[in-house]
């Protein structure tokens, strides 16, 4: 697509509003930011208003970015955070960070898809076995399968995404053959997401220009999975402008060539 840059010096540094992802772009996979990132965050709010857009839950964002930024109220006031792939939205008021709005799945429609999981592992005859923490999730306005758990170690997570990328893509098939009506959306190293239809990286942007009032060619999207079936993929559907970072490096150097004009 025309609107998903490949060289850096090809980035606008004029845009008003940076979009992220979180696990792979800022951090990785579910671990905090570092000490560096969050003084270039620090510094880019300082010139432009930032998004970020992830499939974890509020409390993840707390941890892996709130806890570790060290910033003024007036710039959170800047800061917009989108979990659950923007199934829910957060901004920093007076009293502190107020949820703006959440596409909390029924009870109805949580029973259809954890009923789909266990179709699916029987099918598969698949049964994951020496887990950290829960396979499944249910993030109230996402589900959230993880291959290994939601706490496994990244060098674990690395390791099974080299050997079982095919299971996990099989999986998502046959999830979204029980679940025609909902999103299934490859994502991460060794996760599933499952949302509402519709609600994915491009229904993010389109909040992100409803509620802040900002066109989309005033946006830059930034993400390590624009790819074709990428789980950032969405973004490039909005029209927005797009970069795609081989990970936390990668994103440093764009934020300190942001930061250059």
């Amino acid at each position: 697509m025309n609107n998903l840059l490949q060289k850096i010096e090809d980035v606008p540094r004029d845009k008003k509003l940076v979009i992220f992802d979180l696990d792979g772009t800022l951090a990785e996979s579910k671990a905090d930011i570092d000490d560096e990132m969050a003084g270039l965050l620090k510094d880019l709010l300082d010139k432009k208003l930032v998004a970020v857009i992830g499939g974890g839950k509020y409390e993840l964002f707390q941890r892996q970015l709130l806890s570790k930024l060290n910033v003024s109220v007036d710039l959170l006031k800047k800061l917009f955070l989108f979990p659950t792939t923007s199934t829910v939205f957060y901004r920093y008021e007076s009293n502190g960070w107020e949820q703006v709005y959440a596409q909390n799945l029924s009870e109805e429609e949580r029973k259809r898809v954890f009923d789909a999981f266990d179709k699916v592992f029987s099918e598969l005859n698949y049964h994951p076995e020496d887990v950290y923490w829960k396979v499944v999730e249910d993030r109230g306005s996402e589900i959230t399968f993880s291959a290994l758990g939601q706490n496994a170690p990244i060098d674990l997570k690395t390791e099974w995404k080299e050997e079982d990328a095919e299971l996990k893509l099989k999986i998502v098939e046959i999830l979204q053959k029980y679940l025609p009506d909902m999103e299934v959306r490859a994502a991460g190293f060794t996760s599933i997401d499952i949302t509402r239809k519709g609600i994915d990286k491009e229904y993010g942007i389109r909040q992100v220009e409803k509620y802040l009032g900002i066109s989309i060619k005033d946006m830059l999207f930034v993400g390590d999975s624009l790819f074709s079936g990428g789980n950032d993929s969405a973004a490039l559907r909005a029209g927005v402008l797009c970069f795609e970072v081989g990970g936390v490096e990668d994103t440093k150097k764009l934020i300190e060539y942001l930061l250059a004009d």
